[in-house]
């Protein structure tokens, strides 16, 4: 199915591509304006008011969810047992990689400003989401907004990304003047690793940019390697939940 409609039917195939990432960023822009115009951070005022992010990423989630359920199977994922291995293996090393500016930043001697500390993601990343500060830890709401946010970014960010990212620009790069959609999955080349592993980097914040290069780099060549994108998916889905699991044991909630 995903081979035949994106050779018979690309505009579809472009659709179902893009339409679940522009889902995923339509409700981050929705929280930006939450935050700039809705929250107001005061004990007094209910938590949906003081925490927008608790309600607003749930729905994304499920948003994000539908959609790439219902269009399964239009999805070249090729799933390969050894492929999503080694896709396993190459999400634990790179989120190693992103983790590790943090990491260090406990046992470095660092200043706290704004210099070239920053920029190599050696910085403290203790605020982030926080479902304990909001309904306390151990309630079942604050249970329900973990398991939440694990599926957002382990299922749902590997999904929406991958796609996006491998199976569309990738293609898209390659041949943005011609019949992009007909390039096999994984095929490489220096521009479409320039353009897709920048505007990966780009996408997070400045402190990530040191772990996004390294963490988007190994993607790009599982991605070449494997032509898998199922490995790809494995791998970002790996990393975020090891990220996740760091994020949450260490107290580094800045770091998801």
């Amino acid at each position: 199915m995903s081979d035949r409609l994106r050779l018979e039917q690309p505009s579809l195939w472009v659709r179902r591509q893009v339409i679940p990432f522009a889902i995923f960023m339509g409700f981050l822009l929705l929280l930006q304006a939450a935050g700039a115009f809705f929250a107001v951070d005061l004990p007094s005022q209910p938590w949906w008011r003081r925490a927008p992010e608790q309600w607003i990423y749930p729905l994304q989630t499920i948003a994000c969810l539908v959609v790439l359920v219902r269009w399964w199977k239009s999805y070249e994922f090729n799933w390969s047992l050894k492929w999503s291995a080694i896709g396993a293996v190459f999400g634990a090393v790179g989120i190693g990689f992103w983790i590790l500016p943090t990491f260090l930043y406990g046992y470095l001697d660092v200043p706290h400003s704004d210099g070239w500390w920053r920029w190599l993601g050696v910085v403290e990343r203790k605020d982030g989401f926080d479902p304990g500060e909001m309904f306390g830890e151990g309630t079942g709401a604050y249970w329900a907004a973990l398991v939440m946010r694990f599926v957002r970014a382990a299922v749902v960010v590997a999904l929406v990304e991958e796609i996006f990212w491998r199976s569309f620009m990738m293609r898209l790069v390659l041949d943005w003047d011609g019949d992009y959609w007909k390039q096999r999955f994984g095929r490489g080349s220096w521009l479409s690793y320039a353009v897709v592993t920048g505007l990966f980097v780009v996408a997070h914040a400045p402190s990530d940019y040191p772990g996004a290069l390294v963490y988007g780099s190994l993607t790009y060549l599982l991605c070449i390697w494997s032509r898998n994108l199922g490995a790809c998916v494995v791998m970002h889905a790996v990393a975020n939940l090891l990220m996740g699991l760091y994020a949450v044991q260490s107290g580094n909630l800045g770091l998801w």
